[in-house]
């Protein structure tokens, strides 16, 4: 069953917010801003780590735009946060630079952001869809 009402409204609000962070993180990763190579730099991924990561975001924000993808983008973007969340907690630490956590904090959001889409629009993805379907959980 398609989300309805109150859950599409939710699920574009998350959809637009999730968007949004990932576009404008994107300047600072394309123009080589000094806090994203020191960023990728300390974890040994710089340059083809910062700019492989941003077109995995600019692909996610995209699909997250276009209503019969947006479970796609949000299943990317949630990949691709994982792997940000991961290095803040291993390598990175919460507050990068003096940030006072602001990069960790907006990833938090992201991947919480994007795992809700996921759930909200689960019915809607190829695999998932299908099997719930199948079942008449959806």
């Amino acid at each position: 069953m398609k989300p309805t009402g109150s859950l599409v409204l939710a699920s574009w609000a998350l959809q637009l917010v999730v968007a949004g962070v990932l576009l404008q993180t994107l300047f600072f990763k394309f123009t080589g801003a000094a806090e994203s190579v020191y960023i990728f730099t300390t974890l040994g991924a710089e340059p083809w780590g910062r700019i492989g990561s941003g077109v995995v975001e600019l692909v996610a924000s995209v699909l997250l735009l276009i209503p019969a993808t947006a479970g796609l983008g949000a299943g990317l973007a949630l990949a691709v946060i994982a792997g940000a969340l991961a290095s803040h907690l291993t390598i990175l630490g919460i507050e990068v630079q003096g940030d006072g956590g602001l990069l960790f904090g907006l990833a938090v959001i992201v991947f919480v952001s994007s795992a809700a889409i996921l759930l909200i629009r689960r019915a809607e993805l190829p695999i998932v869809g299908t099997w719930l379907r199948a079942r008449s959980l959806a």
